[in-house]
């Protein structure tokens, strides 16, 4: 591993330390020999070895990359995402952030700069250029074409293939309650919005709070709708959750009726806990199903 990091970084590793591991990969902490402290997460050997790991770290850091843009494009503009030190195929390399307590204060700072990427440097359609993930599932990021709306796309390129995976864990009924709201999603999804660079996977656990700011890691970003962060954000709870929203309404309103659309766009990653953790996670994906039908 130090001498994979190595490799990658360009500078001596003089410490490493493992965290663990999460999905298909390994964690760590590296203190390099120029003095940086660097967080490193890693294709585990056998993944490697096999050609399993498929391209999860670049795509993430393609993500954090591409997310980042939006501070270069527009003076002012501060997008909470951490840089990318360095990345392969197998490896992802980031500063080490030290961990702080959520505070109002950054919660509301959180906010306004979520609203700053979401409305800043905003793609030209939905998806991305680039294969994507969601934990170390396939996420399919195809461009949508000829002008085609958020509604459509979503039920296509993210409820679709996630029912399928999860269908096993499902009763048949279930099944066809979602294919319900995918055939009525048109109606459901509320006034047009342009597509955003969105985090796309802003669970709290994604969201590492430091000194005086969150930042946003981890990310399936792509070009999406803007409720679908702050969607992912109340799903399993977030720290001072409404400070961080009315600050993020402040500084770019949402549309009437959003509160409503919540459990439509809650659907893709209950889907994907389905799809990964089994039936547990069903009769929350139906309450959100039925309620998002009105």
């Amino acid at each position: 591993m130090r001498d994979r990091v190595e490799r990658l970084v360009g500078v001596g590793v003089d410490g490493l330390r493992g965290l663990g591991s999460s999905h298909s990969w390994t964690l760590h902490r590296a203190t390099l020999a120029d003095g940086r402290e660097v967080f490193v997460k890693a294709a585990a050997s056998e993944f490697v070895r096999d050609g399993r790991d498929g391209g999860v770290f670049a795509a993430e850091a393609a993500g954090l990359r591409w997310l980042s843009e939006a501070s270069a494009q527009e003076s002012g503009v501060r997008v909470p995402v951490p840089e990318v030190v360095a990345a392969d195929e197998h490896m992802l390399v980031l500063p080490w952030l030290p961990s702080g307590s959520p505070s109002p204060s950054s919660a509301e700072r959180l906010g306004r700069e979520l609203a700053a990427l979401h409305t800043t440097a905003r793609p030209t359609t939905y998806g991305a250029p680039w294969d994507g993930y969601i934990a170390d599932l396939p996420l399919d990021n195809t461009l949508a074409q000829d002008g085609r709306g958020w509604a459509g796309w979503y039920a296509e390129r993210r409820l679709e293939p996630f029912l399928r995976l999860g269908a096993r864990h499902l009763s048949s009924a279930d099944v066809r309650l979602v294919e319900r709201v995918m055939a009525d999603v048109e109606t459901l999804a509320g006034p047009p919005e342009p597509p955003s660079r969105i985090h796309g996977d802003l669970w709290s656990g994604n969201v590492l709070w430091t000194d005086g700011r969150a930042l946003l890691i981890d990310p399936a970003a792509h070009g999406g709708h803007r409720e679908t962060d702050l969607a992912m954000m109340a799903l399993f709870g977030t720290p001072h959750l409404e400070r961080i929203l009315a600050a993020y309404d402040e500084a770019a309103p949402l549309a009437d009726g959003w509160r409503a659309r919540v459990p439509l766009h809650q659907l893709h990653p209950l889907l994907v806990h389905v799809a990964l953790f089994g039936a547990s996670y069903r009769a929350s994906l139906v309450d959100a199903a039925r309620t998002a039908l009105g």
